[in-house]
């Protein structure tokens, strides 16, 4: 159980920096926003285009703020549920980004910690075998440059009430987007990596210096062993702040 869950959480948690890449300062300056109040900046229409509904995800989630990210940290709760169990394990967790280079902690002691990094070349993880998907080819890193060469946009039918389109990238890889057509807000996004399905669903946001911050968001990872799954509460956030290379040194 302690190996299943650790490679879950580690590979989930991946999707968490680019669900939060966006560019603020810190939650101290955050304000929460309703899930359902705000209207979108882009209308969305029943004639939307794929194109227009990642361009109307873009300008909800920021604009250019959003595009723009240099570094964030998250600091939290999250309660950890393996394959088919409903029972949860708390824990905390940290994670640092910048660029391609990422840190991700769990502390759920006293059944286990776990660590992963990637210095941008190589990757460690206190897990042998838990490998991450590329931060920048899956999730909202994609959706941020849906519009530059070697991406394309596709559309995908309606879940629910929402609206879907994914995204491709050159080598393959792919992002499925559902949005909120009322807020143009990413409510949930899909991807496959080394032959698992991850998902995130968005709760709660906070609106950061002009950008939007998934605060409260499930991850979700489909394995032969059942759904595993993840329920994160960020409840610090800084952003852009300076993050040396200390921050991601791999142990000797």
């Amino acid at each position: 159980m302690k190996r299943i869950l650790s490679m879950s959480f580690s590979l989930i948690a991946v999707a968490l920096v680019a669900a939060a890449s966006v560019q603020s300062q810190t939650e101290t300056n955050a304000k929460a926003v309703n899930p359902i109040a705000a209207a979108p900046v882009v209308a969305i229409t029943s004639a939307s285009s794929p194109t227009d509904l990642a361009r109307a995800a873009v300008v909800a989630q920021g604009g250019d703020k959003f595009k723009s990210l240099k570094s964030i940290v998250l600091r939290g709760s999250v309660d950890l549920y393996g394959p088919n169990s409903t029972q949860s394990i708390p824990g905390g967790f940290v994670l640092a980004n910048a660029g391609d280079k990422m840190r991700m902690e769990v502390d759920a002691r006293p059944l286990f910690t776990f660590k992963q990094i990637f210095d941008g070349q190589q990757s460690y993880s206190s897990l042998p075998g838990a490998e991450m998907p590329p931060a920048s080819k899956f999730g909202m890193r994609v959706l941020a440059n849906f519009d530059q060469p070697g991406y394309t946009v596709t559309a995908l039918p309606d879940k629910k009430k929402l609206r879907g389109f994914r995204i491709a990238g050159s080598e393959g890889n792919a992002t499925d987007f559902y949005l909120d057509p009322a807020t143009g807000r990413v409510m949930n996004y899909t991807f496959t990596f080394n032959g698992y399905n991850f998902g995130t669903e968005n709760r709660k946001f906070k609106e950061v210096d002009g950008v939007l911050v998934p605060s409260s968001f499930t991850q979700r990872i489909e394995m032969p062993q059942g759904a595993a799954f993840a329920e994160f509460n960020a409840k610090e956030i800084k952003i852009n702040q300076p993050l040396g290379d200390d921050a991601f040194a791999i142990p000797n």
